[in-house]
């Protein structure tokens, strides 16, 4: 009885050895963890050496530029970018300072004035942007305007020139001008973004008042609707009479 109770006791002593022993023997998948833990932190260090020593490449050759090459920059920059940008944004962008962009803007528009240029610098609603000249433009517009235009009607074009000028204008007021439905073209207009909704008259039914859109002025080039042709005396006692 002694002897099988000095076996019990030796087995759970060579039990409790073994579990001790592989507690304290690491796996190969916590070696494989660490060891790729560590490859990320290399990389990681690595790529952000690389990014430092980059931005310090590019801050030099900024720091190295003359009023020709900011110049540059800042065409590249009016080259990509396909909407009006201000000159705080243009200077955020090209990290030139806000002087130097307008010395740029005057420098570039000097240049495009040139016979042999086909754009040109173009301020639209407080923002600069490259345009083609119209002279050069009128000449190949078949192929590239009209698929821009997406060929307006010329009752969308009497529309929209209605709500340009009497804006802000109801559905009725500018039937009352054309004498037939606006239904057809005022959905043409709200759908190339040509016109919104801007309010409702302050009249019995509250009919929604319509404007142009900041995609109109870019469309035609213009600055501000101040900057919209004169009417002739006919057509503007035309619009006024129907208000």
């Amino acid at each position: 009885m002694q002897e099988e109770d000095g076996s019990v006791k030796e087995a759970e002593e060579e039990k409790t050895q073994n579990v001790g022993q592989t507690e304290q023997v690491p796996t190969s998948e916590q070696d494989d963890s660490s060891q790729l833990k560590a490859s990320e932190e290399e990389q990681a260090g690595d790529t952000d050496a690389s990014d430092a020593e980059e931005e310090e490449a590019l801050s030099k050759r900024r720091s190295g530029l003359n009023l020709d090459n900011e110049t540059a920059l800042l065409e590249t920059v009016l080259f990509l970018e396909s909407e009006p940008q201000s000159v705080a944004v243009l200077s955020k962008i090209s990290q030139l300072s806000e002087e130097v962009v307008s010395e740029c803007i005057s420098r570039l528009k000097d240049k495009y004035a040139n016979a042999d240029s086909g754009i040109e610098l173009s301020q639209i609603i407080g923002g600069w942007l490259l345009t083609p000249k119209k002279e050069y433009f009128d000449l190949v517009k078949e192929r590239y305007g009209k698929k821009n235009e997406g060929r307006l009607s010329k009752a969308a074009i009497e529309t929209l020139s209605i709500i340009a000028y009497s804006q802000p204008i109801t559905r009725a007021e500018i039937e009352s001008i054309r004498h037939v439905n606006a239904d057809n073209m005022m959905r043409i207009l709200l759908d190339r973004k040509f016109i919104k909704e801007v309010g409702k008259k302050d009249v019995p039914g509250k009919p929604v008042l319509y404007g142009t859109t900041k995609e109109f002025l870019e469309f035609f080039h213009l600055q501000s609707i101040a900057d919209l042709p004169q009417l002739d005396e006919k057509e503007s006692e035309r619009f006024t009479l129907a208000r």
